[in-house]
């Protein structure tokens, strides 16, 4: 990466660099709980849709979208306090910031939209990188549905549940 990796609002003339970002990251089927063949409408229909006040950004390098970010309720109604995000980030932009990024910027985002806290509901395990960074940012683990996530291999490792009090 050239630069510095600065996160915004996405735009809908994003989309076009945004979906080749999910697609890599779905078809790979070893981090994100989406269907390995997930289809461009889907994706977008899924990405794009967030409920009332939700957020989609984008996190980028120069001109370039290395990931992106989807944000808003956890649940509606008596859980609508309870704020949750989604990352997707490039393959070859892992490890370079561009997840702490989204990540710091989601957390911002909660804790101005008045969220109380902000859970994930579905870490992959074996994705040791993403469970790393959100327990340096104050993430804990509290919980794993056991073997929820089968890997292309068709071994089935867990899911983590991970919360952080805003």
């Amino acid at each position: 990466m050239a630069g510095k990796v600065t996160v915004r609002d996405y735009d809908e003339s994003d989309w076009p660099h945004v979906w080749p970002v999910i697609e890599e990251v779905v078809r790979a089927g070893d981090t994100f709980p989406f269907p390995t063949d997930l289809t461009e409408q889907e994706a977008r229909g899924i990405w794009l849709e967030n409920g009332p006040g939700g957020r989609v950004a984008v996190a980028v390098d120069g001109d370039r979208v290395v990931g992106t970010a989807k944000m808003g309720r956890n649940r509606p109604g008596p859980g609508a306090h309870v704020a949750t995000a989604s990352y997707m980030v490039a393959a070859d932009a892992r490890g370079l910031g561009a997840g702490r990024a989204l990540v710091v910027d989601s957390l911002d985002w909660a804790r101005e939209s008045g969220y109380a806290a902000m859970q994930f509901n579905a870490v992959v395990a074996t994705n040791t990188g993403a469970v790393r960074l959100y327990e340096s940012l104050g993430f804990t683990v509290v919980g794993t549905v056991p073997r929820a996530h089968e890997l292309p291999s068709g071994e089935r490792v867990g899911l983590r549940i991970m919360h952080v009090d805003l």
